[in-house]
Formats: C-alpha cells, structure tokens, sequence
C-alpha cells in the first residue's frame, strides 16, 4: 500500500537506493517500508520493452494509485513525465511526517509542501490499509509525554489489546494494523476510528486535536448526513485529489535527474 513515505515531496522513488548505507532508505522514518521488488519488477520488464522511457518515480506513483483501485479504492489518473532524482541521503527525510509529532508539526510538514489540514486528513487516511510495528508504538503506550502513561487518546476498551501486542520488553518487530476491522479494504474506517479512540498510531489520534482537523473527520464521518448543513464530502474522490497533488511536489522534469534503469542505484 502506498504511502506518505513513497510520495512525499521530491523524495518519490529516492527511497529506492540502496547504494550506500546513507542512502534514504535507512531513514528510521521509512522503517518497514517495504514493496521494493514490486517497483524494481516493473521497471525491469519496462526496460525491456521501452528502456530509458519511464522512470521509477513514475512507477511507483502508478503503483499508489493501483494498490489503491485493487483494494476497493478509487482508481484516478495519474499524471506522468516524472524524472528520478541523483541525490538520496537519509538526512533528507528529516522533514517526513513523524509518528509522534504534534498536530501542530503535522500542519507545519504539510503546508511547507503546500498542502492544507484536508489533505493532511485524507493523507493520513492511507492508513485505511497497512501495518506498523511495535518499535514506533512504544512512546505512546508507556511514554506519552514523558509521563510514563499511555496516550489518553486511546480508547479505554482498546489500549489493553493494543498493549498486549506490544507489550513492555516485547518484539519491537511484531506488526500491527493500522485499521485492524478491515486492514485490506480501503474504506473510511481509519477516520471513523480516529474519532473513536480506536486510531493505532499517535500521529493519526492527534488529528482529533486540532479544530479544524477534527471538523474536517467529522464531515467525512457523517454517514451520509449533513454537517451544520453542509452536503457530506467523497472520501474516496477527495483522497484521490490529495494523492494527485501530493504527486506533483518537487517533481523534476525535462533536462532535470535521470531515468535509472534500476531503481535501487544511480546511472
């Protein structure tokens, strides 16, 4: 399943070198991150047939918007000419979205790509289909602001399950899901948990924390009814739309970067 880690800003497909161990794919922010012969299978059979023509960036934005057609997603088009980059550095990912930031980091990482608090929803809503592992849970569980607590976000009903899955001392490898009812169903559940308590990772519960972020689940949430008489809002059409936008950031173009003819290394 895509997500903020493939596409956002110039880092698409830069995170597919694996070069060097500088390389942005030992980013701790891309740990498992995974897919990678999907994309590298590709490009080789398009190598084949039309060598130098589409680039891994191009393919791994089409791959985003099939894994979500073929899980019951929208499918939208996909605009292409992306160019691959010649620079990957793990440093470079500093200004991905973290797990543990606050909303207010959040929107600051999102408007600096010129993306507003919706897309940052829909964005997060990706979350709809994959996993996470306990290694990104623990802060959240028995750290939460330095307290020693658990986030009081969290459900009541639901923190026990979660804790006994990760619990203290435990496998930081073990996986979760990040929409457990229906982890290979793209759908708008995620946000629904989101306004349950039920959400799994801390960057998605702190969307309830911001105003307007959490008037904009709510709209998305609606079941069909209006919000302060405001006609409900396509999740699955608005999602697209924010994907298709993200898609366009720091794309290089024309004379810029290169098309590798494998993903993983640099002409």
């Amino acid at each position: 399943m895509a997500s903020l880690h493939d596409l956002w800003g110039s880092g698409i497909a830069f995170v597919m070198c694996k070069e060097t161990t500088s390389c942005e794919r030992h980013a701790g922010a891309h740990a498992g991150v995974g897919g990678f012969e999907i994309i590298e299978a590709a490009k080789a059979r398009l190598e084949s047939t039309c060598p130098g023509v589409v680039s891994c960036s191009d393919i791994v934005a089409m791959a985003a918007r099939d894994a979500v057609f073929l899980s019951n997603g929208p499918f939208y088009e996909v605009q292409t000419g992306r160019r691959d980059g010649r620079v990957s550095n793990w440093t470079l990912a500093a200004d991905m979205p973290d797990v543990n930031d606050s909303i207010h980091m959040l929107k600051a990482k999102f408007r600096q790509k010129g993306l507003k608090d919706k897309d940052l929803v829909l964005l997060s809503a990706a979350h709809t289909i994959g996993t996470t592992a306990c290694f990104f849970m623990g802060t959240r569980f028995y750290q939460f602001n330095s307290t020693g607590g658990s986030d009081p976000a969290i459900n009541p009903r639901f923190l026990p399950i979660l804790k006994s899955i990760c619990p203290p001392g435990g496998d930081v490898n073990v996986r979760l899901a990040l929409d457990a009812a229906t982890e290979f169903v793209f759908d708008d559940l995620i946000l629904h948990n989101i306004k349950n308590g039920f959400a799994v990772i801390s960057s998605d519960a702190r969307l309830y924390d911001s105003r307007h972020a959490r008037r904009i689940v709510d709209l998305y949430t609606q079941n069909g009814t209006s919000y302060k008489h405001e006609k409900p809002p396509s999740f699955k059409v608005d999602f697209a739309a924010s994907m298709v936008k993200m898609g366009r950031i720091g794309v290089k173009t024309g004379s810029q970067g290169e098309i590798r003819r494998v993903c993983s290394s640099f002409n």
